[in-house]
């Protein structure tokens, strides 16, 4: 085994013990905190006839509500998670979309979408409040990009600085966080558009709620 695959198991195991249960409640709970989503998904206006992929797909909420909002699209999702999976494969057949998501369980920092969906790239990429969970996670948006089709774009979405907010909220959300192994990544902005910019990239950032959360934006040229 690799250390590659042996890194992506541990990750696996770990978000497996932590969603195991708390899965079947996740969408009710995190809708309270998980601020911008919405948004980001009303912003990725596809192409007709796009392929749309989430990364860190988790209960496939997104992916439900991006098939929806776009009917014309067909719509991919990867977790590295296999309990998060088995639950996005029983949302999506409940919602009646299983000839339009199809999902699969891989490594984010690295995957070959050919071998997973045929596909060689995207027209849009989503990611949604899962860089926080993963410890490499510049790997994870230098992947996102490699696998971007030309003139494709990048959308994500994640906790920010909370600079705009008071300090006690800062530090009460910290620890909250903390319990479910989620990191706020502060410099997720700037890896962001120095990654675009080697990229040859676009990029645009905008920290909504005061700065609650990061909305970044990158449009391969």
């Amino acid at each position: 085994m690799s250390a590659a695959e042996a890194s992506a198991g541990t990750a696996a195991g770990l978000m497996d013990r932590i969603y195991r249960h708390q899965r079947h409640i996740y969408d009710a709970s995190r809708k309270f905190y998980l601020l911008g989503r919405d948004q980001l998904i009303d912003g990725l206006r596809p192409p007709s006839g796009a392929t749309v992929l989430e990364i860190g797909c988790g209960t496939g909420r997104n992916l439900i509500r991006i098939a929806r909002r776009y009917p014309d699209c067909a719509c991919y999702g990867l977790d590295v998670s296999g309990e998060m999976l088995a639950t996005a494969r029983a949302s999506v057949a409940r919602a009646g979309l299983e000839d339009r998501i199809s999902l699969a369980q891989a490594d984010a920092t690295d995957f070959d979408p050919q071998a997973m969906f045929g596909l060689p790239g995207f027209d849009r990429i989503v990611i949604s409040y899962a860089l926080s969970m993963i410890p490499p996670w510049q790997g994870v948006i230098a992947e996102a990009l490699r696998r971007l089709d030309e003139g494709g774009a990048l959308h994500i979405v994640d906790f920010g600085d909370q600079d705009g907010l008071p300090a006690a909220f800062k530090a009460m959300l910290l620890r909250w966080l903390g319990l479910f192994h989620v990191t706020p990544r502060e410099d997720l902005p700037g890896t962001v558009r120095a990654l675009a910019e080697a990229a040859g990239a676009d990029c645009r950032l905008a920290a909504p709620y005061r700065g609650y959360a990061v909305h970044a934006v990158v449009t391969r040229r």
